[in-house]
């Protein structure tokens, strides 16, 4: 009889539990944490694509002297046209010594419009930021490219010696990939915000973008790849 109750108690007690809110709280914890993952290795995968194209790639020597890189993948084909929330990506910024590069911390890109490179059912969206002026304005809490910040489309090559004089001083270079080719792509009138929720999955607790960027932030396991490529390709800024 003792035996019966206790088995009965247990199974209350477990019935509970999982009717419980804070057990749908933890499920969809982990849901969020699995998707941050996957779209830092999809950003990971992206970088990995721009070591593969020499040629019809971002040029070397413009990525060396970026401040930080933005990587925005698998934005969704007619997203930009109807202006809705489209992307969910990172920015990643240089060490304060030249060398190697932060934590990443998570960027919304809504609105704006894109001109007919885009193309394919998904592309992939990377913004080179130039100089202090434009990352100081991006890590506030709304930023609009092109009003904020000068913006071009980048050259593509192995080297920036075809780029015009706009694209070479602009303190955005923008650029999209689809179907494994990238090119230069306008993102004028895109506003970028922090995604605080993927930088709660990625640290466990609220923080800004500025304080994981600049802050001396400990890269979590799941940014391994997105850092590692990016060391690989530009390990110090020229």
């Amino acid at each position: 009889m003792r035996v019966t109750k206790l088995m009965l108690a247990v199974a209350l007690v477990a019935l509970v539990a999982s009717s419980s809110p804070w057990v749908g709280k933890s499920a969809a914890r982990t849901k969020n944490d699995d998707d941050t993952t996957k779209r830092l290795n999809a950003a990971a995968d992206v970088l990995r694509e721009i070591r593969g194209s020499p040629d019809k790639g971002i040029p070397k020597d413009l990525l060396d002297k970026a401040a930080c890189v933005v990587i925005v993948p698998n934005v969704k084909k007619g997203a930009f046209i109807v202006g809705a929330k489209y992307g969910r990506g990172f920015i990643v910024c240089r060490n304060s010594n030249g060398r190697g590069w932060s934590a990443p911390a998570g960027v919304k890109v809504e609105g704006g419009s894109v001109g007919f490179q885009i193309g394919g059912s998904e592309t992939d969206v990377i913004m080179l930021l130039m100089n202090k002026g434009a990352i100081d304005k991006l890590l506030s809490s709304k930023f609009t490219i092109g009003g904020d910040a000068s913006v071009a489309a980048g050259p593509v090559g192995r080297t920036s010696s075809a780029g015009t004089d706009v694209q070479l001083h602009a303190e955005i270079l923008t650029y999209s990939r689809s179907r494994g080719l990238f090119a230069g792509v306008s993102l004028e009138g895109a506003t970028l915000r922090p995604d605080d929720d993927a930088n709660k999955d990625m640290y466990g607790k609220e923080m800004s973008n500025k304080d994981i960027v600049f802050g001396n932030v400990k890269v979590p396991r799941a940014a391994a790849r997105l850092l590692a490529e990016l060391n690989t390709q530009s390990s110090r800024r020229a």
